[in-house]
């Protein structure tokens, strides 16, 4: 079986195409289907998760009394940005660089995962400029008032990640987890979409390439080649979007021990060009390994698959409110990542539109008010096994499955064009 793009998308054209996602496809071979024999000509992929290598560009005027010459220091919501590369001498607009992992030093656990998805949601942002001339200038700015917004991912879509465990004696506070990670192999936290994963259903970029339309954060963008630390056995990728176009309710951040980090989220039509394409798009879950590494040291300790986190566990978390033991201190709400639990007028409330489904509430409610099934890890260390409950997920499968869902839909109704690469990221 071999085909081009091309004639992929005269397919779409014709309305003769078969488009599924990866779930659908993934779900028809758990049945023992024959998919082989099914004319399936793209399937749509996603993930959702924390992705550190995120910066933004953005450039804008900014009002002031004060006739300025250079900025030297800019802050949005406190959240420290670089200035530049363009100096724009006695413009009054800036050039400022975001990075994903940059924490404000004003609000606690906010940075600019929070920043990034507020503009989206077309929220007013505080700029404090220190001018060359080292005088303070105040500010505010939407997105619709941003000449240039871009979001830039170096390092996003990970062919899967890992699952992480503490095997020392002592907690540690670690980006990979909401709260310090308790020692001695307790518990475990992950990262990672399994079978749906955009690059896990092309791992020798057969079909993904420079050039590849994606969408970024629900916005068209395109990718722009590998991203830092890629290479052939364990790729990512880099890309390009329009913040404009973006929906903020896939992005946002989120809280961990170690400060907040960044949450991006794409979705990748794979046009099934050949059978090695097809041959991993039929991996399931059960197929994929996931790394276990101790995240004291950074090292692997073992392997597990996809499916002790992905089969037959809770994509989102149950809410039964009325279990509610009205508790002094409530551990949900203090520890929830995405800030999405709170009390009012003595009830317990769940945003679902902040929820993240990571699942941490539901291993800290004493009362059951949160409750979800996250998985074991089943792994051997020096040919001991190990069974050790997962208690966060740092990857969204539900609301990556319902973007694959989507893309499905705006490729049959042509809103959403395939396309080839213009060169490919592995020869």
């Amino acid at each position: 079986m071999e085909r081009s793009v091309a004639d992929i998308r005269e397919k779409l054209e014709k309305k003769e195409a078969v488009v599924m996602t990866a779930q659908e496809i993934s779900e028809l071979v758990d049945k023992g289907e024959d998919v082989r024999s099914m004319d399936v000509d793209v399937v749509t992929t996603a993930t959702r998760a924390i992705m550190s290598g995120t910066y933004a560009v953005l450039s804008f005027p900014i009002n002031s009394p004060i006739c300025f010459k250079k900025a030297s220091k800019v802050f949005l919501n406190g959240v420290p940005a670089h200035v530049g590369p363009c100096p724009n001498e006695s413009l009054g607009i800036l050039d400022v660089i975001v990075f994903g992992t940059a924490h404000s030093i004003l609000i606690h656990n906010y940075g600019a995962g929070h920043l990034f998805r507020e503009l989206a949601e077309g929220k007013e942002i505080d700029v404090d400029v220190v001018t060359t001339e080292d005088e303070a200038i105040e500010s505010k700015i939407k997105l619709e008032d941003m000449p240039y917004a871009k979001l830039y991912a170096t390092r996003h879509t990970f062919k899967n990640y890992a699952a992480f465990v503490n095997s020392s004696d002592k907690p540690v506070n670690t980006i990979f987890h909401a709260t310090q990670f308790s020692p001695d192999m307790h518990s475990a936290t992950l990262s990672g979409c399994g079978e749906i994963n955009p690059v896990q259903n092309d791992p020798k970029m057969d079909t993904i390439g420079i050039g590849t339309r994606v969408l970024m954060n629900g916005a068209e963008g395109f990718v722009i080649g590998e991203g830092t630390r890629s290479s052939p056995g364990k790729p990512n990728l880099t890309g390009v979007a329009d913040m404009h176009k973006m929906d903020a309710a896939l992005m946002g951040g989120f809280k961990t021990s170690a400060g907040p980090e960044c949450i991006a989220s794409w979705a990748v039509a794979i046009p099934v060009t050949s059978q090695s394409v097809l041959d991993a798009i039929l991996q399931t879950d059960s197929d994929i390994p996931m790394v276990v590494n101790d995240v004291d040291k950074r090292v692997m300790i073992g392997s597990s698959t996809y499916a002790d986190a992905w089969k037959s566990t809770d994509r989102a978390i149950n809410f039964n409110p009325d279990a509610c033991l009205d508790c002094e201190v409530c551990k949900p709400i203090r520890d929830c990542p995405m800030e999405a639990i709170q009390r009012k007028d003595d009830r317990i409330l769940l945003n679902r539109y902040k929820c993240f489904n990571c699942g941490f509430c539901s291993t800290v409610c004493p009362g059951g008010v949160f409750t979800a099934e996250l998985g074991t890890l089943h792994f051997e260390i020096e040919g001991k096994h190990q069974d050790v409950p997962i208690v966060l997920r740092q990857s969204d499968r539900k609301r990556a499955e319902e973007m694959a869902e989507k893309l499905k839909e705006k490729i049959l109704s042509g809103e959403f064009k395939l396309n080839e690469m213009v060169e490919r990221i592995y020869p």
